[in-house]
């Protein structure tokens, strides 16, 4: 359950950023859909280790945030596509800076240390 956004003292924004954002998956979810519009099935196997019951309830609650939109197709089969809102794009430069933090971050914890 999420506490109230209203709440957060207006010095601590990051706080309303992670009550948005946190969690393992949503800015991953984020950085896919960057990439275009995806379909869950798409998602699921592009992302290792999301189980599909934990990819729904992350989806949703982006969903809720209005940073993913969920576009329902009536056909038969019916098909669900995912993408961002333009509150979701405007996440591009914060995923695209963890992205290489996490990299350099990587290759810094990897490569041989020198003594």
């Amino acid at each position: 359950m999420r506490t109230d956004l209203t709440d957060k003292p207006d010095n601590c924004m990051v706080e309303v950023a992670m009550e948005i954002l946190g969690g393992r998956w949503k800015l991953a979810i984020v950085y896919k859909l960057l990439q275009g519009t995806h379909r869950f099935g798409e998602l699921r196997r592009e992302m290792h280790g999301i189980t599909p019951r934990m990819l729904t309830r992350q989806l949703r609650e982006l969903e809720e945030d209005a940073i993913v939109e969920r576009m329902v197709y009536r056909e038969v089969p019916p098909r669900v596509e995912y993408s961002l809102t333009e509150t979701g794009k405007s996440l591009e430069e914060i995923v695209y800076l963890l992205d290489g933090w996490g990299r350099r971050y990587l290759d810094r914890t990897t490569s041989p240390r020198e003594e």
